[in-house]
C-alpha cells in the first residue's frame, strides 16, 4: 500500500512538470502530430520513471531520525486497579487516504466503463451493415465520432451533414478515440491531480485541431467552414468518450488556430528543454541516503543491561520533563563527568534474557554496522500485519512500571530502533526519555519485536530506521 501511493505521488509529479513544459513551450504551436506525440508520451513516461531512483548522498538533517510511527498510549492507574494501552488515532490515516484514493479511482472506471457500454448500444441498435455512419436523433449535438464509427443528427441538412462527416472521418484516421480511452484511463489512477485534467483539455483540442486542418486542407473554404462551426456552437456533445465536432469549450481558439501561421521547424528544439526538467524531477523524488554524522551530533545508543527480573540503567541526572525537546539524540543522560578529551569506556553488551531469544540477544549485540540505515526507501519494511499491528503489539505489550506509578511517573517517550536487511531489530536507543523506568520499559518493548518484511531499495533489502513514540499516563 504504502509503495504503491508512493508510486502515484511520483508519477502525479512528473505529470505536473511535463504540463508546465508543454503549456509553456508548445502550447501555441501549430505542430499538432508533435504536441500530441509529446502529450502521449509524457504521460506514459511518468509512470515508467517513478520506478527508477537514483541514490544520491545528503547530510542527515538532524531532526529527521527516521519513519515515525503513531503514537502508543499507555495508561494506568495509582491504584493498580487497571491498565490499558491503545494507539494514537492517527494509526489509520494512511487507511483512509488509501480507500479514498482507491474508491475515485473505482468510481471513475466504472463511468469509463459505462460510456463504452452506452456506445455499444448504440452502436448495436443504429448501425446498418456495410456502413461506418449511425444516424442518431434526440441528442444535443451534431456529429461525434467513436469506436470507429460516425454519428450525425437526423436535423442536419445534407450540406451539413457532409462536411462534419468529414470532419469527423479525420478523427477516425488519426485513431483519436484511441487517445481518448487512454488519457480516461490516467484520469482514473490520477484523479487527484489537476495535470491530467488539463492534459485532457488539451488532447482533445489538439484532435480538433488536427481534424479542422484536414478538412480546410480539402479544399473548404475556410469562412464556410467557421460559419458551419459557428451554427453548432451551442449544442454539446452526450459522450465523454467522443470527438465531439461542436464542442463549445474550443470554439474560440480552433477559429484561432485555423488563421495562424504554421510553426516553423525550429521550434522542434524546445524539446530539448525536457531534459532538464525530467533530470530536476528525477533528482528531486530519488530516494537520499544519510552522512554519519560526527560523534557529538550522532551518540552511541545508552547502554542498558536487561533482564527477565530486573532492569538497570545509568541513574540519570535529572529525569527529563514531559514538554521537553530532543535537542540530541539522546536524553538519559549519566552523572558520570569524564574529560573533554578522553573517550568513555565501551558500554557493556546489551543482555537479554528470559522471554526474548538468544538470536535476538546477538542480534543487538552487535556494535558496527557496514551499511548506514536509511530513513525512507522505496519499499518500506512490512511488520507481520502492517503498521496498525505492529502499534497493537507495542500497546498489548507494554507495562506501566510500578515504581513510575508510584512516584506518579508520566511522560512521553520516543524510541528510535533499526529493521535491518534481515527484518531484525536492532540499535535501539532513546531519541527522548522521561525517565530511566519509562525508558527501561519502552526498550524491553520494542526488543521483543518480531522479524519485519526487509526493507527495499533499488532493488536490494536494506537496513531502515524507525521512531515510535509511547506515551505513559496515570489516571
Amino acid at each position: 500500500m504504502n509503495t504503491f501511493i508512493i508510486y502515484m505521488v511520483k508519477a502525479a509529479f512528473y505529470l505536473i512538470a511535463f504540463y508546465l513544459v508543454y503549456f509553456i513551450l508548445l502550447s501555441r504551436d501549430t505542430s499538432y502530430v508533435r504536441n500530441r506525440a509529446f502529450i502521449l508520451f509524457s504521460i506514459a513516461l511518468s509512470f515508467i520513471l517513478p520506478y527508477f531512483t537514483l541514490q544520491t548522498i545528503r547530510p542527515m538533517n538532524i531532526q529527521l531520525f527516521g519513519r515515525l510511527l503513531s503514537e502508543v498510549f499507555v495508561s494506568a492507574t495509582s491504584d493498580n486497579t487497571a491498565r490499558s494501552g491503545r494507539i494514537g488515532s492517527s494509526v489509520n490515516l494512511l487507511q483512509i487516504i488509501y480507500s479514498v484514493y482507491i474508491s475515485g479511482a473505482v468510481i471513475l472506471l466504472l463511468k469509463l466503463a459505462a460510456d463504452l457500454l452506452n456506445l455499444f448500444v448504440l452502436i448495436a441498435r443504429k448501425k446498418d451493415r456495410g456502413s461506418r455512419i449511425i444516424k442518431f436523433n434526440g441528442f444535443n449535438t451534431s456529429g461525434f465520432s467513436a469506436m470507429g464509427y460516425i454519428f450525425i443528427n437526423t436535423r442536419l441538412n445534407p450540406e451539413e451533414s457532409d462536411e462534419i462527416i468529414k470532419h469527423e472521418q479525420n478523427h477516425l484516421r488519426q485513431n483519436h478515440f484511441i487517445d481518448i480511452i487512454f488519457i480516461e484511463t490516467i484520469k482514473a489512477f490520477q484523479w487527484f491531480n489537476p495535470a491530467v485534467y488539463l492534459f485532457n483539455i488539451s488532447l482533445r483540442a489538439i484532435h480538433e485541431y488536427q481534424a479542422d486542418q484536414g478538412c480546410l486542407m480539402s479544399g473548404i473554404p475556410v469562412v464556410n467552414y467557421q460559419s458551419l462551426l459557428l451554427s453548432q456552437v451551442f449544442k454539446s456533445g452526450t459522450f465523454n468518450l467522443t470527438n465531439s465536432f461542436s464542442n463549445p469549450s474550443l470554439i474560440k481558439q480552433r477559429m484561432i488556430m485555423m488563421t495562424k501561421k504554421p510553426t516553423s521547424s525550429f521550434a522542434n528544439m524546445k524539446l530539448l528543454l525536457v531534459v532538464p526538467v525530467t533530470g530536476v524531477v528525477f533528482l528531486a523524488i530519488s530516494a537520499y541516503k544519510e552522512i554519519p554524522e560526527p560523534s557529538q551530533l550522532r551518540p552511541d545508543p545508552i547502554p542498558v543491561s536487561i533482564t527477565a527480573s530486573s532492569v538497570n540503567l545509568p541513574e540519570p541526572a535529572k529525569a527529563a520533563s514531559e514538554g521537553s525537546k530532543p535537542t540530541e539524540n539522546k536524553v538519559v543522560k549519566s552523572n558520570e563527568k569524564t574529560p573533554p578529551l578522553t573517550p568513555p569506556p565501551p558500554p557493556p553488551p546489551l543482555q537479554i534474557s528470559g522471554s526474548v531469544t538468544e538470536e535476538k540477544s546477538a542480534i543487538n549485540t552487535e556494535t558496527a554496522e557496514d551499511i548506514t540505515p536509511f530513513v525512507a526507501v522505496e519499499e518500506m519494511p512490512l511488520f507481520p500485519g502492517g503498521d496498525a499491528e505492529l502499534l497493537k503489539f507495542i500497546a498489548e505489550n507494554t507495562a506501566y512500571p510500578e515504581m513510575a506509578k508510584t512516584n506518579n511517573i508520566q511522560g512521553r517517550v520516543i524510541v528510535r530502533f533499526c529493521v535491518t536487511e534481515k527484518g531484525a531489530v536492532n540499535r535501539i536507543s532513546i531519541l527522548k526519555g522521561v525517565d530511566p523506568e519509562l525508558d527501561a520499559e519502552a526498550l524491553r518493548v520494542v526488543n521483543t519485536l518480531p522479524t519485519f518484511k526487509p526493507g527495499r531499495q533499488g532493488g536490494k533489502e536494506v537496513p531502515v530506521w524507525y521512531m515510535v513514540p509511547i506515551t505513559f499516563t496515570l489516571r
